[in-house]
């Protein structure tokens, strides 16, 4: 992580923290969010050789994903409760896709561009996990449970 630290501090971003070994990166820039994230994405490959997709959200976009927390009653254990950040909002057939999978304790909600779902059983063997983790989505996403969630919009708080 010190090395994608570097990399991205030697392209001219500001306040670059990363959390964990995760790959998630919080830093300052002045450009788009589309414009990083694709930014992101040529250093990578070019530091790395890796094609990995980068997707953004800003300090106030992460905030907002978890002011909503829209599954809080339910959602009690945070490595069970994951968010999915997608790069464009899902069609309605996709989230209607998703919430066939689920099972009868698995809840999912879709808001903008991110898709909240509760595992109460874990994800191991959750079908709803493995259409959100799967490249079946049709669009950029990465996913992260609520406790990495909140920690990166403490770590973007904290710059």
């Amino acid at each position: 992580m010190q090395k994608l630290r570097s990399v991205l501090e030697d392209a001219g971003f500001d306040d670059v923290r990363t959390y964990l070994q995760s790959g998630n990166v919080v830093l300052s820039s002045k450009a788009a969010p589309v414009k990083v994230a694709r930014e992101c994405e040529r250093l990578i490959a070019d530091a790395f050789g890796l094609n990995i997709a980068v997707v953004v959200r800003t300090r106030a976009e992460l905030a907002g994903v978890v002011k909503r927390n829209p599954l809080a009653k339910v959602a009690k254990d945070p490595k069970r409760y994951q968010v999915s950040f997608l790069e464009k909002k899902p069609s309605a057939a996709l989230v209607r896709k998703l919430e066939e999978v689920a099972v009868a304790a698995e809840r999912v909600v879709a808001v903008g561009r991110e898709i909240y779902a509760w595992h109460p059983e874990g994800v191991a063997r959750s079908k709803l996990w493995a259409q959100l983790a799967g490249k079946g989505l049709g669009v950029t996403a990465t996913a992260h449970n609520w406790t990495t969630v909140t920690k990166l919009l403490k770590l973007a708080d904290s710059g």
